[in-house]
């Protein structure tokens, strides 16, 4: 009981100082909006994610974002991060978890979690600067995207 808890114990100290940095060092801060419950159904990442207290980072990320006058953004977990292309904006049709590196028909050779990252930040950004929510995008021609909005005018 003692090791389990002082394991306990790291992990908070760790949750903590990881949050409190990137709530000070970030005025923006863009996160998957992830279902914990579904990812575990994953016999073989079920330990890792449940090892991570993905919650429980979410929980002090958000309660220190507010405490420090920071914004966090949770962008919808349906988005296809890891499957749009962060150059040219191309959606690949599939994409297993094991495929850790892809190139595009754009010539550009992405690895699946940095392109994530990059098509998140652009997310959340259209976010900030239009007010938009981030969704999936859809293929009807007829609907603009969040980040073609213009901005309003602001009359004298």
């Amino acid at each position: 009981a003692k090791i389990h808890a002082r394991i306990a114990d790291r992990r908070r100290d760790s949750l903590h100082k990881i949050t409190t940095r990137l709530v000070r060092d970030n005025q923006t801060i863009v996160i998957e909006d992830l279902t914990v419950r579904n990812m575990v159904k994953n016999r073989t990442l079920a330990r890792a994610i449940s090892d991570a207290a993905w919650s429980e980072f979410r929980r002090m990320l958000e309660y220190k974002a507010q405490w420090y006058g920071r914004e966090v953004i949770a962008v919808d977990r349906w988005f296809p991060s890891s499957k749009l292309c962060s150059a040219c904006g191309t959606l690949q049709d599939k994409m297993p978890l094991n495929v850790r590196t892809w190139t595009c028909d754009c010539g550009m050779t992405h690895d699946r979690d940095v392109n994530a990252a990059n098509n998140l930040l652009a997310a959340g950004l259209a976010v900030t600067v239009c007010g938009a929510g981030v969704r999936p995008q859809r293929s009807t021609p007829d609907r603009q995207s969040a980040t073609k909005q213009k901005p309003s005018r602001r009359e004298p």
